[in-house]
């Protein structure tokens, strides 16, 4: 169920390119404005690779953190490249993104059509449920 969450979270948003080439991929939004062709990569994941540290989810404490990766034409992620762009505010959060980082699977980018490396951000929502409370 842990999974499922970071699942949908991830996947939740449409991705929109910057001009700097670093292509955000906002949690909650459900439109884009990416030009036709171009488009940022596109998690692939049925079940997320993250795992929530299980003291932080029985605590009921979540937050998000944002991965700054690095996606090579055939959708991987090149671990070296992986970096934490914005802190959860917990460092077993943080690590748990970044450990999970080089398992994550891409559709790669595209340029006019064409599959090309880029660099992009990800947000990794860990969601806790309530003390006591169902998870959401």
């Amino acid at each position: 169920m842990r999974s499922l969450l970071l699942t949908l979270v991830m996947l939740a948003g449409a991705c929109t390119a910057q001009s700097d080439g670093t292509m955000d991929l906002p949690a909650g939004q459900a439109g884009g404005s990416v030009a036709r062709g171009d488009e940022a990569p596109v998690p692939l994941d049925a079940e997320s690779p993250v795992e929530y540290p299980p003291a932080l989810f029985d605590q009921g404490i979540g937050g998000t953190v944002v991965l700054r990766l690095f996606v090579t034409t055939d959708g991987a992620v090149v671990p070296d490249s992986s970096r934490i762009q914005e802190s959860s505010g917990y460092p077993a959060l943080d690590s748990a993104a970044l450990a999970a980082a080089p398992k994550l699977r891409y559709a790669p980018a595209t340029r006019n059509g064409t599959p090309v490396a880029a660099p992009f951000t990800q947000p990794i929502v860990f969601r806790a449920p309530e003390r006591g409370g169902p998870i959401p």
